[in-house]
């Protein structure tokens, strides 16, 4: 398949997902609620104040996740690495979970307070990384993964004693979020998310030249004029906001960011000023797809979208294992 076949194909999937996930759902929907965003008739409203939103935060969410996977991977010439490997998702999860723990609702500079514990979260666990960096600057990736894995059991731990000292209400309910679901997200979730995902996405997009080359490694990297240290630590942080972002408003929804720019590759090849953008449409697109078999496969309830992922991640996982 040439190149320029696999982006058609990834772009024309991607308008066909976003098209059609809002239709799809316990309740079928008419045609016609779609020419009346502003009605008040039960359809329209379904439409565009509850399934509208969360496709949208499902595409930005998958997009943040793909292109965070795709930095790591580069980083660290692993093709498991994910923003969940560093530690990232964990700490972000960690603040969130400190928030739902004590039941705070405070708007800050119009982002909740989740979303701001969330990002906090994440670049806490970023500085430690950061921290064995300078402690160790000719440590290996593979330190850095352990560090990154150390972090996750870390927070991990946290989160357990913030669930066993919560009332049952709070603790079922921090559950239910770190399962990774998209059933409480309205339109506010996707404005708190969303600079979060662009802002961070701004960011990584301009580095494609320093990513293939440090896929090569760090050594060719600063042969070619590659300021290593910093260039790590600024997608080290511009990743850390994406993810934080995507995980406050829909809990940590593991693999996307594992398999979309692996699946990418095949398709487009490993160049990262096209991989970047191509792993953000395919990983918003394969989120939303899960969503809708989310909601879908045992209406009218719904399962956790991380439930779905996870169970076509693990195999994939697997394949990549055993792969040569």
């Amino acid at each position: 398949m040439s190149r320029g076949v696999g982006i058609a194909l990834l772009l024309a999937g991607a308008v066909v997902v976003l098209m059609t996930a809002p239709l799809i759902g316990p309740v079928s929907l008419p045609l016609a609620a779609i020419a009346d965003p502003f009605g008040s008739d039960p359809s329209s409203r379904i439409l565009w104040q509850v399934r509208v939103p969360r496709v949208v935060a499902a595409f930005l969410g998958g997009a943040g996740l793909a292109v965070g996977g795709a930095v790591f991977q580069a980083i660290f010439r692993n093709p498991l690495a994910t923003p969940y490997i560093l530690g990232v998702a964990a700490g972000a999860s960690f603040g969130v979970a400190i928030v739902a723990r004590i039941g705070i609702g405070v708007v800050i500079l119009g982002l909740g307070l989740q979303s701001w514990s969330a990002l906090a979260g994440a670049l806490l666990a970023v500085a430690v990384v950061w921290v064995v960096t300078k402690l160790r600057p000719d440590a290996a990736t593979s330190t850095l993964l352990l560090a990154g894995v150390s972090l996750n059991f870390f927070f991990s731990s946290l989160i357990l004693f913030l669930q066993y000292t919560a009332s049952f209400a709070d603790a079922y309910r921090v559950l239910r979020w770190l399962m990774g679901g998209l059933g409480g997200v309205d339109a506010s979730s996707v404005i708190q998310m969303a600079p979060f995902v662009l802002v961070g996405m701004l960011v990584i997009f301009g580095f494609g030249r320093e990513l293939d080359l440090l896929a090569t490694g760090s050594e060719l990297a600063s042969s070619r004029g590659v300021a290593v240290a910093r260039t790590r630590t600024t997608l080290f942080i511009a990743t850390s906001v994406m993810v934080g972002g995507v995980v406050a408003a829909c809990g940590p929804v593991g693999f996307v960011g594992m398999m979309s720019p692996h699946i990418c590759r095949l398709l487009l090849g490993s160049g990262h000023r096209l991989l970047l953008p191509m792993s953000a449409v395919f990983g918003g697109a394969f989120l939303v797809l899960c969503d809708v078999a989310a909601r879908t496969i045992i209406a009218p309830a719904e399962l956790p979208v991380g439930v779905i992922t996870a169970f076509l991640g693990a195999p994939f996982f697997l394949w990549l294992l055993l792969r040569k």
